[in-house]
């Protein structure tokens, strides 16, 4: 790291919508609740995946991790949010802006692979399944988890490195509500499109190749669906992807916007909106649409109840 920007800047200034009073409390109440909805809905998901015999398949083991990144992803960046919003000094130290950097960096990247894991699960149960068991056995499993982890949080060490040695002159005005790459370039007093160009290769690595993958998968996943002859069997393919679908679209389609583009072409308030919604948001919608639209859960969530609050 570049510790004459340590010592120059021992805290940032986060901005967030400090131009817009008016926003404040309406704002915390939405972060609020949503991260107490993130919160219950994403413990609920790991332990009933984890309690129920039933569920102790690849999908829901995937599911799980997911489970537990959206939990990390979200408590990375919510608690200080909601604190800061509460005080008038709105500022981050620069220990704890590093951490909120690397460890969101590191979740998103493992999440981006992590979705493009559960499309290939998808794609075997759909277009293998009499291969299903072998492909996706346990340890195979475990070993694709742990290379999402991993290089998730190699590619956010790389990335937060080249960004924090970047000089900021004294700048400590960060305009957003935690630390995100877009945001504190703009702090750089010196030319950032080196690296934004560098930043944007590793971005494009863990978001167009994921993306890549997925679509071939679900590719040939309309491919076998649409040579099923019973509506029926039809309607149980999909049923078992689209939840899946759903969390892609929403994941993707604002993670790509934000990292795709020079952050100098980014409308700030957009950009801001923008990352609560993938940051935030997503993870809260995560569960609902995993357990509203899958029977599976929903049966096996009522089984846990009736477990602990009946034995």
């Amino acid at each position: 790291m570049n510790w004459a920007n340590e010592s120059s800047a021992r805290e940032f200034i986060l901005l967030g919508f400090s131009d817009r009073p008016w926003l404040q409390m309406p704002l915390f109440v939405l972060l609020l609740i949503s991260y107490t909805f993130t919160i219950f809905g994403n413990v609920s998901i790991m332990m009933v995946c984890i309690l129920d015999p039933k569920l102790h398949t690849p999908m829901y083991f995937f599911l799980t991790n997911l489970s537990i990144l959206d939990l990390c992803y979200t408590t990375s960046t919510v608690p200080h949010m909601l604190t800061n919003i509460c005080r008038n000094k709105k500022t981050i130290s620069y220990g704890g802006c590093v951490a909120q950097l690397i460890i969101f960096l590191a979740l998103g990247a493992t999440e981006c692979l992590l979705l493009a894991v559960m499309s290939f699960d998808r794609y075997v149960v759909v277009c293998k399944p009499l291969h299903y068991v072998v492909i996706m056995n346990h340890w195979f499993c475990v070993r694709v988890v742990a290379f999402s982890w991993f290089t998730g949080f190699g590619n956010s060490v790389l990335q937060s490195s080249l960004t924090l040695n970047m000089p900021r002159c004294g700048r400590q005005e960060v305009d957003h509500f935690f630390c995100e790459v877009p945001a504190l370039l703009k702090l750089s007093c010196a030319d950032t499109k080196p690296i934004e160009s560098e930043l944007f290769f590793f971005s494009a690595l863990f978001l167009l190749i994921p993306v890549t993958l997925i679509l071939i998968s679900y590719g040939f996943i309309a491919q076998a669906v649409l040579r099923i002859r019973s509506a029926e069997g039809r309607q149980k393919a999909f049923g078992t992807c689209g939840s899946h679908m759903v969390v892609v679209a929403l994941f993707f389609g604002t993670a790509i916007y934000m990292y795709l583009q020079p952050p100098s072409s980014t409308s700030k308030d957009w950009g801001k909106m923008v990352s609560l919604f993938y940051g935030i948001i997503t993870p809260m919608l995560n569960p609902l649409i995993y357990s509203l639209r899958n029977k599976d859960m929903k049966e096996a969530f009522k089984r846990v109840m009736t477990k602990i609050f009946f034995l």
